[in-house]
């Protein structure tokens, strides 16, 4: 199906970036007091999503290297943020939980999140909130390389095959 063009859209790569990138900053600004990096605050918000994550899967969410990632849990860690544990399935899996400390922060941060999300927000409609979220769900959906969805398919295409 060839690519329609319309109004703004050949720059919709910038807007979304410069969004994020505004936003982050901001952000960072009003966390700054809290004493953690923008890196050790994704990894916080990581783990407290995901309790039990395992390292390495850590540094695919996060997108930077596995060596990187035990460095900065090598420093949460001392900070009282993080915790190891071995895996029980297998010991040689490292996975990382949020202390009592990072659970209090994480709490705080949605709050300063919340307010820069409004701050970004202001001036929308309801409906166009709502749109804007609805859209930006559908662009992550098309661009996601979903596994669960190449085995749906996988599965669909040898069930009429046979």
């Amino acid at each position: 199906m060839p690519l329609m063009i319309t109004e703004g859209t050949e720059r919709l790569g910038f807007l979304i970036h410069d969004a994020a990138r505004l936003m982050r900053k901001r952000f960072e600004a009003r966390a700054s007091g809290m004493g953690l990096s923008a890196a050790q605050w994704r990894l916080m918000v990581r783990v407290t999503k995901e309790e039990g994550v395992a390292q390495a899967r850590l540094a695919e969410l996060l997108e930077i290297e596995p060596i990187s990632v035990s460095r900065l849990i090598d420093r949460m860690e001392e900070g009282g943020w993080i915790e190891r544990r071995a895996d029980a399935s297998d010991r040689r899996v490292r996975t990382i939980f949020p202390t009592p400390k990072a659970l209090k922060a994480y709490a705080q941060v949605k709050g300063l999140a919340g307010e820069v999300y409004e701050e970004a927000l202001t001036g929308m409609s309801d409906d166009d909130r709502r749109a804007l979220i609805k859209g930006l769900r559908g662009l992550v959906e098309n661009l996601s390389d979903d596994e669960a969805m190449s085995c749906k398919q996988t599965n669909k295409l040898e069930s009429t095959a046979q």
